[in-house]
């Protein structure tokens, strides 16, 4: 599988939604969690998620298999605040030296892991079944975006897995002519940088000739475009922004029942 195609079956009942609809209703929790500390928002969230994630034609294996990075981002996040947190207010759990963990801290970390996998696991459904031509189209036809951004996004996200291939042509043709870091640390975190220096002028002269071939071919003329596929928005569709948002007052009100919520400004 290449990056940025949806793995996801395609016949799944949530994956089948409109693309706009999909991504709508992935902003709403992730705007109404974002809103409080607190750790029983997220995870009252990140439950139901998972609850309906074989509705959206995913496995969890195959979640697992390529979510791990952002469960080491969350696991990062938590062991981060419980050896350097700046307050450590509660009771003291753990008490070993210079590492104190209380239960504010272990509140905070708990609240903040869980809330980057809350908001990050409808995002990565949404790319999960999605095909990017169907949401560029989609956010023409139905979100009323320009074409220029969204077919202009289309091709950058379409370009994405060149460089990773381009990554390892300079790698090869470096080594080729004898430029290699060998055991030095030092010598390779300097060839990385140079490494990701070149690939970004790449990047952008691929990007600039990308752009002038648009305007070329009147992307940006003004003048109204047809489409070749239609994507219907429909009732099933505002059911499942309305489900969204239905979650995302839900988890707010259970933070609040509980006495747990801690608004972010305030």
């Amino acid at each position: 599988m290449r990056f940025g195609e949806p793995f996801g079956d395609p016949t799944a009942p949530l994956a089948r939604r409109n693309p706009v609809a999909k991504l709508a209703a992935a902003l709403i929790i992730s705007l109404a969690l974002v809103v409080t500390l607190d750790p029983v928002a997220p995870a009252v969230a990140l439950a139901a998620e998972l609850a309906v994630l074989p509705l959206c034609g995913l496995r969890y294996r195959d979640l697992l298999r390529r979510a791990w990075p952002l469960a080491l981002a969350a696991a990062g996040v938590v062991v981060s605040l419980l050896l350097f947190a700046a307050e450590r207010t509660g009771a003291v759990l753990v008490s070993a030296g210079p590492v104190v963990v209380t239960t504010g801290v272990l509140v905070t970390a708990l609240g903040l892991a869980l809330r980057i996998l809350a908001v990050a696991l409808p995002g990565l459904m949404v790319f999960a079944t999605t095909d990017p031509t169907d949401l560029a189209d989609a956010l023409i036809q139905n979100a009323k975006a320009p074409p220029r951004f969204a077919i202009g996004a289309l091709a950058a996200f379409r370009l994405v897995p060149l460089l990773g291939m381009e990554w390892r042509l300079l790698t090869l043709a470096r080594r080729a002519r004898g430029v290699d870091a060998g055991g030095d640390p030092v010598a390779r975190v300097r060839l990385w940088i140079s490494t990701g220096f070149a690939l970004l002028v790449g990047a952008i002269r691929r990007g600039t000739r990308l752009a002038v071939a648009m305007d070329a071919r009147g992307f940006d003329s003004g003048v109204p475009r047809s489409v070749a596929r239609r994507q219907h928005f429909g009732g099933a569709d505002a059911a499942l922004v309305a489900g969204a948002a239905a979650l995302a007052g839900v988890s707010l009100a259970a933070s609040v029942a509980v006495g747990a919520f801690r608004p972010l400004i305030g």
